[in-house]
């Protein structure tokens, strides 16, 4: 049963026994089959031993992992806020906001900057997905999808094309044109395609492959070009609310979080889950890598946020103080990854010291939950997306050159 992942329901014949009913799509050996909830039951009790239950295997896969868990802890050493004890303090932050973004008609979902770091991609409730010039607020492109809640959307690396995606289960790619007289949302072209919504898309190192995250637990490498699945990557049990590409230009993995309370980290070649990690208490809403690529952070519901080292195979950091009680919801690291930004659910951005794990500043002017902080690809300015509608560039640059 290792090799299975049981994703969205949909309705229709049984595989196995041809009945019409609601069906569980199950994935074996990245082989879909569609079996009702009694065929399920019936495959999953297959080769059992004499007195195994699938009760007494759960109970057998907790106390394994409890076991592993205590082996991790043995190998724990000392907290990196120690190890940071005689690392000079950051000063105090001098934080500016230079522009802030109006167009969209409701809440802003995601938000990405394109590597000429002048230009960025949104999209929201709204239907609409808008690319602005950051310099001067001008829209450039306007684009309406065929559903509300775009909840996903990137820039391509060579910034002629943006993907985005939500509840229509389809994750599209818009070509860019110089003429913004142009509908580029005539061209766009479906690439993926999920059993439930997406929540996160990214680029790889090139405009021809797309990364997709989705409701349905799953995630998925995409040829751009062809529309043709590449690698489909099982082992969430709910949904996955966000990814991550490793930094490197020869990178092979990327992370997900979800709301399992798991964080995966995947390689693209093989479609394993090489690492997994399960420290938060509620969902995952935000993954990002550290600019090193040795190390990622995390956003969660149970207002945290955590910091995994993949070559300790273990967290080394939480951020999180008693007057915070409500959830986090997107993370992004400055360039050196010395500042970790992170965005929450009361309105507020606050700046946390990645070596000594503590907040050194906080960020207002948003008027609703901030659903995502990113950062410009020269380290200079910070923008953050909210569900009040609005997105904003705040200079950093003047403050701390991290």
């Amino acid at each position: 049963m290792c090799d299975q992942t049981f994703v969205a329901a949909t309705f229709g014949p049984c595989d196995s026994c041809g009945t019409a009913s609601p069906l569980m799509n199950i994935y074996i050996k990245n082989e879909p089959i569609n079996y009702c909830s009694f065929c399920m039951e019936v495959m999953a009790c297959q080769g059992l031993q004499k007195g195994e239950t699938l009760a007494t295997l759960k109970k057998e896969c907790e106390s394994l992992k409890k076991k592993l868990e205590e082996d991790r802890g043995k190998l724990n050493d000392v907290e990196l806020h120690q190890v940071a004890e005689k690392v000079e303090v950051v000063g105090a932050l001098s934080i500016k906001t230079r522009r802030v973004l109006k167009g969209h008609t409701n809440k802003v979902l995601c938000m990405d900057w394109c590597k000429d770091k002048r230009r960025l991609v949104s999209s929201s409730q709204d239907g609409k997905v808008i690319v602005w010039d950051g310099f001067t607020l001008n829209k450039e492109h306007g684009m309406s999808m065929p559903t509300t809640w775009v909840m996903a959307c990137a820039y391509a690396p060579s910034g002629c094309a943006v993907a985005c995606g939500g509840l229509d289960n389809k994750c599209s790619v818009i070509p860019l044109s110089l003429d913004s007289n142009e509908n580029c949302a005539a061209k766009k072209k479906t690439v993926a395609m999920h059993t439930n919504y997406i929540s996160g898309c990214t680029f790889t190192n090139s405009d021809m492959q797309l990364l997709s995250c989705s409701g349905d637990g799953t995630s998925a490498l995409w040829d751009v070009e062809s529309g043709q699945l590449l690698q489909s990557f099982h082992g969430h049990t709910s949904d996955i609310l966000s990814l991550d590409l490793a930094p490197s230009e020869t990178g092979n993995t990327f992370v997900t979080g979800g709301c399992d309370k798991k964080a995966n980290v995947w390689d693209m070649r093989s479609g394993q889950n090489i690492q997994s990690f399960e420290c938060h208490e509620s969902d995952i809403n935000c993954v990002k890598y550290y600019p090193s690529g040795d190390a990622f952070a995390s956003a969660s519901d149970d207002a945290t946020c955590r910091f995994f080292d993949l070559r300790a195979d273990r967290e080394v950091a939480v951020f999180q103080k008693d007057s915070i009680v409500f959830g986090a919801s997107t993370v992004d690291f400055s360039l050196s990854g010395r500042l970790l930004f992170a965005g929450y659910n009361d309105y507020t951005i606050n700046v946390w010291d990645v070596l000594k794990g503590t907040r050194i500043s906080m960020m207002f002017g948003h008027e609703n939950r901030v659903s995502r902080v990113r950062l410009s690809p020269d380290g200079t300015a910070l923008c953050s997306a909210s569900w009040d509608n609005t997105l904003r560039v705040i200079d950093i640059f003047c403050c701390f050159q991290a």
